[in-house]
């Protein structure tokens, strides 16, 4: 059996595996159609957190708590110092931070608590190490190493006799000191560092992988509500007024009960596009499949500008951001450039989270970017208690005041009139609508002249804040 038979079958049996282990697992996937292709691919795009290892889980128990438990009594420390001279001694702010440098670590495991969204890219690991594993199996060239362990044998001997010559232990004969100096003269003749004297005899390994740095994005799609259509644009009823129950006397008339009307919100899909031109001769003789690389780049780079478009984006030709909403109401912190409160207690987030109806609060997440998550780490509510408490334990994402949260990037962090923290019922409040979710066209003629290929991706996607009430934000006092 064919190489590339054998890992078609281990990738199926590895996602065979993957669908029982988990079923609820959501993939964050683009469908996308090539030029002259009647069906659709699958392309991964989305940077939310990778399927949940049990044993990953399972190690990271005992550390979390451990670090938890240490984190609030150098904290209570730091705030008593605090409280007692006006300011916190130098070794034991350290100490905090470093701490909590600690319990940053296993924020990517809690993101995979929270959202579970990869059921792709777990799939995509395991066939990865499947062709690892394929690679490892020796074909008949390397399972006969007996050349090689001669090579190595005679190495060993002559570098033996070397250094036995060199301090004067061994007499050698009149053929052995012949042989020792064809050897010397040959070892210095030839040599790694020069080409032509060997170098090109060595030549050096390559790594068909690319070192990425990670792309950061904020995972908006994991909680808010996503709808496609065929059509250019969608129209979503909404009641816009309610009327008041009356009483009556017995005898008494009845008047009309005003104040029921509707409306609609309708959601367009403006377009976004990624360009990228390369060589024929780039795609010819590449070691990777670069149309592949660029479709991979472009994906990515989509859902970066889809993330941060959520937060921030003016609703001209893009999303309306939930920051950008005039209608999205705040709650102030109480001081100036942080979300703590002037005692350095949490009432600011909890007044926000209180201020949200009881229905959304149900299904409410936090939102915020990693710095904003240290700083609520160490807040405490009225009864001194802290709001942020861990949930691996119990096999549960973080919460803060038992509410599950999220780390999106592209949230500004704690400063003066800015809105570091958002919370509500985000799939209630936002709804994002795909037209076309992802296309590529490959130009071969426009560029033909210069020798490059022109491949341009595109989506149609649109999204905006439709019951501004569903959530809320959290701004620093100026």
């Amino acid at each position: 059996m064919k190489i590339s038979t054998v890992l078609m079958v281990a990738v199926a049996l590895a996602l065979a595996v993957f669908a029982v282990a988990a079923p609820d697992a959501v993939a964050a996937v683009y469908a996308f159609v090539s030029p002259g292709h009647t069906g659709h691919g699958v392309m991964i795009a989305s940077a939310a957190a990778a399927a949940l290892d049990p044993e990953e889980l399972k190690k990271a128990i005992s550390p979390v708590m451990t670090a938890f438990e240490e984190f609030k009594a150098a904290n209570d420390a730091r705030l008593k110092e605090i409280e007692k001279k006006g300011s916190a001694d130098v070794i034991t702010k350290e100490k905090v931070d470093r701490i909590e440098t600690t319990l940053s670590q296993y924020e990517g495991l809690n993101q995979k608590l929270t959202l579970a969204e990869q059921q792709a890219k777990a799939a995509k690991e395991a066939a990865e190490r499947v062709e690892v594993a394929l690679a490892r199996i020796p074909n008949d060239n390397r399972a006969r190493k007996d050349g090689d362990e001669a090579k190595v044998l005679f190495n060993n001997w002559a570098k033996a006799v070397v250094r036995a010559h060199a301090v004067g232990v061994v007499n050698l004969s009149a053929d052995e000191q012949k042989i020792l100096a064809d050897v010397t003269n040959e070892a210095k003749a030839l040599n790694v560092s020069t080409d032509t004297a060997g170098g090109y005899l060595a030549p050096t390994e390559y790594v068909a992988e690319i070192i990425k740095a990670v792309t950061l994005s904020s995972p908006a799609r994991g909680i808010v509500r996503v709808r496609n259509t065929a059509m250019k644009a969608i129209q979503i009823p909404k009641r816009t007024g309610q009327f008041a129950a009356r009483r009556v006397t017995e005898q008494g008339t009845k008047s009309e009960t005003t104040g029921l009307t509707y409306g609609l919100e309708e959601l367009v899909a403006p377009e976004m596009y990624a360009l990228i031109d390369i060589s024929n001769q780039m795609l010819e003789d590449a070691a990777f499949d670069m149309e592949a690389e660029i479709r991979e780049e472009s994906a990515e780079q989509f859902a970066v500008k889809e993330g941060a478009e959520f937060v921030s984006g003016t609703g001209v030709g893009e999303y309306e951001g939930i920051l950008t909403n005039g209608s999205v109401a705040e709650t102030v912190s109480g001081t100036a450039a942080t979300i703590a409160d002037s005692d350095g207690q949490a009432n600011g987030l909890l007044t926000l989270k209180h201020a949200i109806k009881t229905a959304y609060a149900a299904n409410a997440t936090w939102i915020m970017n990693r710095t904003t998550i240290g700083a609520v780490r160490k807040l405490k509510d009225a009864q001194k208690n802290y709001i942020w408490m861990p949930g691996i334990a119990q096999g549960k994402p973080n919460s803060i005041d038992g509410d599950p949260y999220a780390e999106f990037p592209d949230m500004p962090s704690e400063g003066a009139g800015l809105y570091p923290i958002a919370y509500g019922d985000f799939r209630r409040a936002f709804t994002i609508v795909d037209r076309v979710a992802m296309e590529m066209l490959r130009d071969p003629y426009t560029q033909a002249t210069s020798g490059n290929i022109r491949f341009i991706f595109r989506r149609r996607t649109g999204g905006r804040v439709v019951l501004a009430e569903a959530i809320r934000k959290l701004k620093c006092s100026t």
